[in-house]
């Protein structure tokens, strides 16, 4: 790693943490020596870079610190290009072209010596074969996340069973089959999973979700935490059925 690379490298190490980080645990990640480390975070506050700490205790980079846009490095760009290949890839009719222009305006931005990392990946994904049918553009699930809107549901369950919910939304999930809405359920007073693939409507309501947005999520993230404890042989998040 060029030296440029590795001071570059402990800015990013540092920036991602919100807790002191000791010069041996940025050598082990760089695999460098402890004394490399020292030399180089030396030469840095010399530049100025706002790192506060001292050498036994560890090391903080101020909040306040911006670098450069698009200071990347060929894993970071690998990175980019496999994850905007997977959402090009869900036929999102907004995400996916999105994706795609992510990708022109990263190479246009870069190095000339790093575009062949996006216009010639060594990392890639499927394609899918059997596009999702919907009857719900995607778009208006994540508006009302955003705004943090009621949505009102006309939802078809496995058996063809229809019903009307009042649902919070908090995120729409994405996994190589489906789509999924993660709500609040006002009819069933818990959590549960819809499949957009069985959505027959859906419409904002002008109704503001009554619950902050962190402890909604903080308690989603419990009932999800318990439901994975309840099947912790399966690979994957349960999906619960909607009844």
């Amino acid at each position: 790693m060029r030296r440029a690379e590795r001071l570059f490298q402990i800015i990013q190490v540092l920036r991602r943490s919100t807790r002191p980080v000791t010069a041996a645990a940025v050598a082990a990640e760089l695999e460098v020596s402890t004394r490399t480390v020292y030399r180089d975070i030396a030469d840095l506050m010399g530049q100025r870079v706002p790192i506060i700490g001292e050498a036994g205790l560890g090391y903080l980079l101020a909040a306040e610190y911006d670098m450069p846009p698009l200071m990347l490095t060929q894993v970071e760009l690998e990175a980019i290009v496999l994850g905007a290949q997977w959402v090009a890839g869900r036929g999102d009719p907004h995400l996916s072209p999105a994706a795609n222009d992510v990708l022109a305006k990263v190479a246009t931005a870069v190095p000339a010596h790093l575009r062949p990392f996006i216009t010639m990946p060594s990392t890639g994904v499927p394609p899918r074969l059997d596009p999702i049918e919907e009857a719900v553009d995607p778009a208006t699930l994540r508006d009302a996340i955003r705004s943090r809107s009621k949505l009102r549901l006309l939802y078809r369950a496995a058996n063809g069973e229809r019903t009307e919910r009042t649902v919070w939304p908090i995120i729409l999930g994405y996994s190589d089959t489906h789509r999924i809405l993660i709500a609040w359920c006002e009819v069933r007073h818990g959590f549960r999973h819809f499949r957009t693939d069985r959505m027959v409507a859906a419409e904002a309501l002008n109704q503001p979700i009554p619950e902050p947005k962190r402890d909604l999520h903080r308690r989603w993230e419990a009932w999800r935490a318990a439901e994975l404890a309840k099947s912790p042989q399966e690979d994957s998040p349960k999906y619960h059925r909607v009844r």
